[in-house]
């Protein structure tokens, strides 16, 4: 499936064409709930799932965030972050911050949909962005956020058998999320339930 010239225009059908429409907060469920609930608004985010196209086929894009920063230092996610009233929309910042984190060129990429929404219990409503990438030049990663960049093949996000749980306890309750582990790195957390999201939204399995 992975040399499929044809995967990406499937994809494309099941992705949104647009960003989805900011809920309202009070209809909003995180994927875990804090102790104290917010008192302000959510913070808008975005991320790209870059689908990245090598001779052997797709695969996708990682980064392991530096372990100097004060959130989720060390944890593997997607290029990303906050939304900024500059940026012309999620895609704009999803390929913003993926040039600020890794040097991905914004022309390497071809957005192809948006993914529904996905409310953090960090108070962050994420809009996942789905592109397809032909890179220019290699991935460096910038000092500052990222300690290393990696890349998992399609075919491995694609087969049920990669996906385990990854346990933690948050205030006394325990949590669950999904958990990949590939060359030594474990992606758990949002990141990982993008992935399966993703995933699932790829084979057809639900719908955007």
């Amino acid at each position: 499936m992975t040399l499929d010239p044809h995967f990406t225009q499937g994809l494309r059908q099941r992705l949104l064409p647009e960003p989805p429409p900011w809920a309202p907060a009070e209809e909003l469920v995180p994927d875990w709930q804090p102790l104290t609930p917010y008192s302000r608004p959510p913070v808008p985010a975005a991320v790209l799932i870059a689908l990245v196209r090598r001779p052997e086929g797709f695969t996708v894009l990682y980064t392991e965030r530096s372990p100097d920063l004060r959130a989720h230092s060390g944890q593997v996610a997607f290029p990303g972050g906050k939304i900024d009233k500059t940026d012309a929309g999620a895609g704009a910042a999803a390929l913003r911050e993926a040039w600020e984190e890794v040097g991905m060129e914004a022309s390497d990429a071809e957005v192809l949909g948006y993914m529904p929404t996905y409310y953090t219990g960090t108070n962050y409503l994420i809009v996942p962005v789905v592109a397809e990438v032909c890179p220019s030049g290699p991935f460096v990663p910038n000092p500052g956020e990222v300690h290393s960049v990696f890349e998992v093949p399609l075919s491995r996000i694609l087969d049920d058998a990669t996906y385990g749980r990854y346990h933690i306890s948050r205030g006394g309750k325990q949590h669950s999320t999904w958990q990949i582990d590939h060359d030594g790195h474990t992606i758990w957390g949002i990141t990982a339930n993008l992935t399966r999201r993703f995933r699932d939204l790829a084979l057809g399995e639900v719908a955007a």
